[in-house]
């Protein structure tokens, strides 16, 4: 019974005190471009799914119909694109430099297989370690369940939701940059 003890106290002991130097003495990958620590992508999806669970909002007040697509798919591409990207285009400098890597919603699966009800609480908290902020302080309820609708139904949307993402704008001329004279000094 005494070696259980000095063992549970050692291992009570020592187990935080290497914890904490994994972390204190910068052992611990923190990069973008560095391998996952250990255990973090378990326990990461660990928790995230255990708030779902305890924090799932309602089903969507608004019908996933063309005119929610379509909007959806304009806030979309003004809010969600950067990191997530649009149909046939190569990623963003900005997803590129993530991680963990942001997935790709508008190609392949994304998250067609996440109710729109799980998509809407990640889009109004975001999600902690992963680059994902949360939109409630710039987007309306109404403009999160739209995107929120779009994205749960990626795979079959109407052509005019489509034609929103595809739809290429010219970006902005640069704005010259003043130049102060040159003054010449003796």
């Amino acid at each position: 019974m005494g070696k259980f003890l000095v063992g549970l106290i050692v291992g009570l002991i020592v187990i935080p005190v290497g914890v904490y130097m994994y972390f204190s003495t910068g052992a611990a990958p923190v990069a973008t471009a560095s391998a996952p620590m250990p255990f973090e992508k378990m326990l990461a999806g660990l928790a995230l799914h255990a708030r779902l669970r305890k924090e799932m909002p309602k089903p969507s007040p608004i019908p996933a119909d063309e005119a929610a697509f379509a909007a959806g798919a304009q806030v979309y591409k003004d809010n969600c694109a950067v990191c997530h990207g649009l149909p046939s285009q190569p990623p963003t400098a900005i997803s590129l430099g993530m991680f963990p890597k942001p997935p790709k919603l508008m190609e392949g699966k994304g998250v067609t297989d996440d109710t729109p009800q799980e998509t809407y609480w990640k889009v109004t908290g975001g999600i902690r370690m992963t680059g994902m902020p949360g939109f409630e302080k710039q987007l309306s309820p109404t403009q999160m369940w739209q995107v929120s609708l779009l994205c749960a139904n990626a795979d079959k949307l109407p052509p005019s939701a489509k034609n929103i993402l595809t739809a290429t704008t010219a970006p902005p001329a640069p704005t010259p940059i003043p130049t102060a004279p040159r003054t010449m000094t003796k």
